[in-house]
């Protein structure tokens, strides 16, 4: 027979049941629906795949590099990281946010009460902002840089980048505008926000200025080096680029071994790598570049999705709130975006835009962005006849405040389970386009690697078709088995029946 706990009092007055002796907390909204999505077992291991595509995503350019960690001069003694200078502002970002953003997130509680953000809902959602606004200080950073790099630029800006400290004055001005912007995001009242907002402004401009001009690309002199016996070298996990070829790897089978070169002093083999998923067509190993392409696939899918969910959150409030003539305007304009095909569209914009992923990014952020607007229109037709509805504007609030801070939390939630189908498909789009030759130029794509499976000769390579097909497959249904484990979570309707 089980003892009862010690802290548990074998029987309590009424007295102590109207104060709420032995009652437990209810769970949240949120925090019941997260754990009803990871009681399944499915939604389980979608969580782990998407975890370590993202997980690839961000330490790829450290596992996966032709350029080596460590090079010394055996006579001078000096040494060097070419790893750490190929390493661009973006790379440099992500491995910041990596390293202090998911630590901020999973706190414990003892820290997370005293920099006053006990809930950990409200770190991710900083940790949210604040990517957002290192995100946009690095882009905007590396397109002044590429501005400025120019030929054909305007003279005054290719005047101001010869002086010396200009890329940590363009750098930092991007950054300052954009660190009040998130502060003004923010409010008043919390410092330990606003030092992590000066934090992440101080990295995005750090990795911004420290890498203003094109980044070591040449991998020519590593093997020479290394075969001279002149130089010691250290290589990372996988000793690969995927953008380093050699003209005598062409297509080999996965599990070779490469490299026989004999160093000149002690006479024994140096360079010895293995393929492990073999190589394509132009002698360029698949591994690296299947790891390189998860950045790709997941931004894609994550950032795209994102821009559609908020310009249809925006739009679809909107329309939801007012009705009448106004919903009948802008369904005109949903319906009309409807009628646009993606994938023709980006295969115009291929042909007469730079082919990049930011471009690609606002193209599907831009069109697909229907689905959100209708799920959040629905709702907000539901909603706004509610009591707290109007409660809020008897109370006299702003709009904005009715719209995003009372409505908008009751009416999300199919928004967020459509989203999750929305990464899906942006992931298939891209894939697409790079089989087709049309994706970003200069990056490793899984669909760009499922292209070479047959390559010019016609003979079909086995490993080029398995390894980024089935990356593509376990990813894109990942994202529809989390979506459908979400939607069960959600629905009090499929809730019931299941039970």
């Amino acid at each position: 027979m089980s003892k009862r706990p010690t802290n548990e009092p074998a029987s309590i007055s009424g007295i102590e049941a109207m104060r709420g002796v032995g009652i437990g907390h209810a769970k949240g909204f949120w925090a019941d629906a997260w754990e009803r999505v990871v009681g399944r077992f499915g939604a389980r291991l979608a969580l782990v795949w998407i975890g370590t595509i993202a997980f690839f995503a961000v330490f790829a350019p450290v596992l996966a590099n032709a350029h080596p960690i460590y090079r010394q001069n055996i006579e001078s003694g000096v040494w060097d990281s070419p790893l750490w200078q190929s390493l661009s502002s973006v790379d440099l970002g992500l491995l910041a946010l990596a390293v202090f953003g998911v630590p901020f997130v999973f706190l414990p509680i003892g820290a997370a009460v005293r920099i006053g953000m006990p809930d950990r809902s409200s770190r991710l959602g900083m940790l949210l902002l604040c990517g957002i606004q290192a995100g946009l200080t690095i882009v905007l950073a590396s397109a002044v840089a590429a501005w400025s790099r120019d030929s054909e630029s305007a003279p005054w800006i290719r005047e101001l980048s010869r002086i010396a400290g200009f890329p940590w004055m363009a750098a930092g001005t991007i950054g300052l505008v954009l660190a009040i912007g998130a502060a003004v995001a923010v409010g008043r009242g919390n410092s330990a926000r606003w030092m992590v907002i000066v934090l992440a402004a101080v990295v995005a401009i750090s990795a911004s200025a420290s890498r203003w001009s094109d980044r070591l690309v040449n991998f020519d002199t590593y093997d020479a080096q290394e075969s001279s016996g002149q130089y010691e070298i250290i290589y990372t996990l996988v000793p690969f680029s995927p953008e380093f070829g050699r003209s005598d790897t062409y297509v080999f089978p996965p599990l070779t071994k490469l490299g026989d070169k004999a160093s000149a002093t002690t006479g024994t083999p140096v360079g010895l790598r293995t393929v492990l998923l073999g190589t394509d067509a132009l002698g360029k190993d698949v591994l690296s570049q299947m790891m390189w392409a998860c950045r790709l696939s997941i931004s894609i899918g994550v950032v795209s999705t994102g821009l559609s969910v908020l310009i249809g959150v925006t739009i679809g409030a909107i329309m939801g709130f007012f009705g009448g003539w106004i919903d009948l305007l802008l369904f005109r304009v949903v319906e009309i975006f409807m009628a646009i095909p993606v994938l023709f569209l980006l295969i115009v914009a291929a042909a007469v835009l730079p082919r990049n992923t930011y471009m690609m990014m606002a193209i599907i952020g831009c069109v697909s962005w229907t689905g959100a607007a209708r799920f959040t229109r629905a709702e907000f037709l539901k909603l706004r006849k509610q009591d707290f509805v109007q409660g809020a504007q008897a109370a006299g609030l702003p709009l904005r405040s009715v719209l995003f801070r009372h409505m908008l939390p009751n009416g999300v939630t199919p928004v967020l389970v459509d989203a999750s189908f929305a990464v899906a498909a942006a992931i298939i789009a891209e894939a697409t386009l790079s089989y087709l030759g049309l994706g970003p130029d200069g990056q490793a794509s899984w669909g760009k690697l499922l292209s070479s499976a047959t390559g010019t000769t016609g003979i079909f390579v086995w490993w080029l078709a398995i390894f980024p097909g089935f990356a593509i497959f376990l990813t894109v249904l990942s994202y529809n088995m989390l979506g459908e484990a979400m939607r069960d979570a959600i629905d009090p309707k499929l809730r019931k029946a299941a039970h």
